[in-house]
């Protein structure tokens, strides 16, 4: 499933998936993190996040099942779209 989430990468042991996400500066780090939290509130299903100058990385698992669900992957997909509403990494 991982193949179907561009630039998303399995985690060792197929217990999460993440993606850095690289940007010009850390305030455009800070408004894409802001971004993916509003989506993650909204979904109810959230990531851990590592911001720092330049960029934003996302980790998504399943932490009841200690592993990975159909929705990590879906909530990847949804980060994704975000690069495609225009903040885009540089």
């Amino acid at each position: 499933m991982v193949s179907q989430v561009s630039g998303w990468t399995l985690e060792e042991e197929t217990k999460g998936i993440l993606r850095e996400f690289r940007f010009r500066n850390f305030a455009e780090a800070m408004r894409f993190a802001r971004q993916v939290g509003e989506i993650a509130e909204a979904e109810g299903h959230h990531p851990d996040l590592s911001v720092g100058w330049g960029y934003c990385t996302v980790r998504f698992r399943t932490h009841s099942i200690r592993g990975l669900h159909e929705n990590d992957f879906i909530m990847a997909a949804k980060v994704n779209r975000l690069l495609e509403t225009g903040l885009l990494p540089s």
